[in-house]
Order: C-alpha cells, then sequence, then structure tokens
C-alpha cells in the first residue's frame, strides 16, 4: 500500500457546461497537472444529451497519466447543474436514457402539462426556468415521452453522483445538486419537494450522502486499468457553483456574509447569509442550498456564454482606449446573448449605437456588458458585503475594477484561484483543511461617463 491518504494527491473531475477538466492537486491544494476537453453535446439518438462515453474514456486516460505522476488519494467530481442520469446497473454505461442536455427545449404542450403539477416559488425557490433548466421538468418529459425506459430505471442519480457511482459503484444523492433549481426540493424543510410525490417518484432517489463523504474506493478494474491505488476513495460531490462556495462556508471565512461571483458559462452572484424573503422569481432569482443545506440568495445570467457572443470564438485583447471610447460614443449592447437563463430571458441581444469596428471593441463590449449586467444583479439582490470574484471572469483585467468603479461602497476582491469548483473540489477530499487562496483588492476604475453609462444602459434595457 501506498503512503498515508493525508499526504496523497487529489483529483477533480470538473464537468462544466462548456470544458471538462481533470486536475491534479497536491496535500496543499497546489496544482500539479490539469488537462481540458470541450463538452460537446451529442445530436444523434432521442434528443441532443451529453456525450457521456466520450467524457469517460478521456477521464480514464487523463487519470491514468496523472496516476504516474503522484499517488492519489482521492477522485471528486464537481459537475453543472439541472442534470441528471437514470440508471439501471445492468445497462453497460448504467444509463436507460442518455443524459438529456438542458438546454433542449421541450415541447411548449408538454410545458402547459408540467404547470399543472410543479410547485409554486413559495415552496422551492425554484424560478420557471425555459427550456430544461429545471430537472423536475426533463424528468416529467422522459417519464412521459419514454415512459418504458423510464420504468426500467432504478435510481434517479444527480449529475456529480452519477460519475461517483461509475468510479465506485456506490448510489447517493446529496443536495447541491437538488436544492439548484431543480422544482425537487423544499429548501425550508430540508426535503424533496412535493412533486416528488406527486410523481412517485421518492423511491428513486438513493439515501443522502454529504458532498465530502467517501462513497468507498475506486472500482478494482478501473484501479488496474488506470494505475490508481486499490484504496483511492471516490468522494460523493458537488455542484460546481456550491464547490465555489465552500471556502466561504466551510474555510476559514465560514460565518462572514460575502457575495461571491462564480464565474464561466454561467455568471452566478450568492449572497452568502443575504435575505432570501425578496427573490423575485421573474428575474432568475433563486436560492441554490449550500453543502450543509442552509439556502442562498442567488441571481445569475450566462456571462461567459454572452460574453462569447459579443466578443467572438477568439476574443482579443482590448485596452481602456477602448472602453472609454465606446463609452464616449455610447454603444450599448443591451441584453440578452442567450438563450438560457437571466434576468432578461426571451429578450433578443442588440447593439445600439455605434457597432464595433475590431475585435479588441468587440472584447471591450463584452467586458462592459458583463459588468453590466453583473452589477444589475446585485443590486437586484440587495448586495451590500464585500464581493469575491471567483473562476474565468478573473483573467480580465477590467472586470473587476469596472465592477468596484459602479460599486464604491462595496469592496470587490479576485481570488488568485481562477477555478474556484476545483479548490471546492479539493476542499471535500481534505475536509477541515484551508486551501491555499488568496484575495486581492480589484482597484477601482470609473472612466470618465461610466456612472451615466451604466444609468442610460439601465433605462435602454428596462424600456424594453
Amino acid at each position: 500500500m501506498s503512503g498515508p491518504t493525508s499526504d496523497r494527491a487529489t483529483i477533480v473531475l470538473d464537468i462544466g457546461k462548456t470544458n471538462c477538466k481533470l486536475s491534479l492537486l497536491d496535500a496543499q491544494g497546489a496544482s500539479l497537472a490539469e488537462e481540458r476537453c470541450p463538452n460537446t453535446i451529442d445530436i444523434s439518438g432521442p434528443y441532443p444529451h451529453h456525450d457521456t462515453g466520450r467524457i469517460w474514456a478521456w477521464m480514464l486516460e487523463v487519470v491514468g497519466r496523472f496516476a504516474t505522476l503522484a499517488t492519489v488519494g482521492a477522485i471528486v467530481p464537481v459537475t453543472h447543474g439541472a442534470t441528471a442520469a437514470l440508471v439501471n446497473p445492468a445497462e453497460p454505461d448504467g444509463l436507460v436514457l442518455p443524459v438529456l442536455d438542458y438546454e433542449f427545449k421541450l415541447p411548449e404542450a408538454f410545458d402547459l402539462q408540467y404547470a399543472s403539477v410543479r410547485p409554486l416559488f413559495s415552496e422551492t425557490c425554484s424560478p420557471a426556468l425555459p427550456a430544461g433548466l429545471n430537472l423536475g421538468r426533463q424528468l416529467a418529459w422522459l417519464a412521459q415521452a419514454y415512459p418504458a425506459e423510464f420504468g426500467r430505471a432504478t435510481q434517479i442519480l444527480m449529475y456529480p453522483q452519477y460519475w461517483a457511482w461509475r468510479l465506485s459503484g456506490v448510489v447517493a444523492s446529496e443536495i447541491t445538486s437538488l436544492g439548484c433549481h431543480t422544482d425537487l426540493w423544499n429548501p425550508a424543510s430540508r426535503d424533496y419537494s412535493s412533486l416528488v410525490g406527486q410523481m412517485a417518484w421518492a423511491h428513486l432517489f438513493p439515501p443522502m450522502q454529504n458532498a465530502w463523504s467517501s462513497l468507498g474506493p475506486i472500482h478494482p478494474h478501473l484501479s488496474a486499468r488506470t494505475g490508481l491505488p486499490a484504496d483511492c476513495q471516490i468522494i460523493c460531490g458537488i455542484h460546481d457553483s456550491n464547490a465555489s462556495l465552500l471556502r466561504y462556508v466551510a474555510g476559514p471565512a465560514a460565518g462572514t456574509v460575502r457575495t461571491v461571483l462564480s464565474t464561466g458559462t454561467w455568471l452566478i452572484a450568492a449572497s452568502i447569509g443575504g435575505p432570501i424573503d425578496a427573490l423575485d422569481e421573474h428575474q432568475d432569482m433563486l436560492t441554490n442550498s449550500d453543502v450543509f443545506g442552509a439556502p442562498v440568495a442567488c441571481m445569475r445570467f450566462m456571462g461567459g456564454r454572452e460574453y462569447g457572443a459579443l466578443a467572438g470564438s477568439q476574443p482579443a485583447d482590448c485596452t481602456q482606449d477602448d472602453l472609454e471610447r465606446l463609452i464616449r460614443q455610447n454603444t450599448f449592447a443591451l441584453p440578452c446573448f442567450a438563450e438560457s437563463g437571466g434576468p432578461f430571458a426571451g429578450q433578443p441581444g442588440r447593439v445600439v449605437g455605434p457597432q464595433p469596428t475590431n475585435p479588441a471593441e468587440r472584447s471591450a463590449l463584452a467586458t462592459l456588458y458583463a459588468v453590466l449586467m453583473t452589477d444589475y444583479c446585485l443590486s437586484a439582490l440587495g448586495s451590500s458585503s464585500p464581493v469575491v470574484v471567483e473562476g474565468s471572469f478573473t483573467g480580465n483585467r477590467f472586470f473587476g475594477p469596472l465592477l468596484a468603479g459602479l460599486r464604491p461602497g462595496q469592496a470587490v476582491a479576485l481570488s488568485d484561484d481562477s477555478s474556484g469548483t476545483t479548490c471546492g473540489g479539493w476542499m471535500l477530499h481534505r475536509w477541515g483543511c484551508s486551501p491555499l487562496v488568496t484575495e486581492s483588492a480589484a482597484q477601482a476604475l470609473c472612466p470618465l461617463g461610466w456612472l451615466a453609462y451604466r444609468d442610460q444602459w439601465l433605462v435602454q434595457v428596462l424600456a424594453f
């Protein structure tokens, strides 16, 4: 047997909506290796679905390489929300149906049927969202459209726990994925919602486990295939934006009121300790359940997706001059540029005023838009606590400073960890340990006309 588990490395499997990432971290949380691949959607078969077979093959190949670099003590799955697997162990990959892509537009006629059984926002704090972003809608549609296949399912596994099951053979449910705009969870009672009873699904959900619980060792045949130690533990796993919150609810900063901006395909503003009694379901405001089951007031939009739509597939660097030129000439990007979610879902995105003329200006406009949308969400949430930015937008040198320029009474800090999801995954294996993460204050940037530009943007957005 290898050395003590406490000295071993951690592998975090981070499946985001756009990319999949495997990270190898040492016992102190420092990165030893990282590999990525696109999370492409398979449009063959009965409906658009996640290519779990490709992800599985890629994961095992990369994990095998990681096993030659360090002795691994655990694998931790972290995934995006609004996704579940209908499982029967008798199936080759465990799936009775492919894992549906939550951006797939379900039939409008079915939406009317689902509305008759869907719990009220007052029960679930889960707003009515487009496509399949409410997981209960996905499951109800699958049960109706594919009754024979659905009937063969022995478990409904949330997406992190699907991967944990494939690695360990142990089924589990976990609160952060269940409490993520699914319609399946009642955050006040910390139990399943009335929908689960109405649909007679309760028996399909396995026993609840903590996100940090070890489900057991890796399958022996996977240990042999990858070179991982036979006693490498498989951790239950967590919803990705909740992984980003972990160091603020379970780390050294636990108990302090913070607003965390988890940035990636989605930009999610989570007001830890903030009020939840004024949430507006029509603004894509909701509660997520943190790792302990406590409700956290959130608001979000597809920040990364919309940034890409505005900046293009290969964004160029922009300068402060580019930003100031767009502000000065009143070039505005008005929401929204993604089809799923956000406070302005359903409105067609548009650029008004003089159009950007080059890639740098397009990136500048995308940056201005992302900052203005974030500022709008923070104000709607009533957020006045210090803001911490983590994730991909920490790589944008203007995002934090411009946001700080709009919120002079609210400190804005940038995490030096570009992936709070990876950090949170590491913490689940090292429960009780503090990650090696620091924060730096964003120096407010307030170009001439910036506040007036924000006010004009708001007038146009709210007038639509």
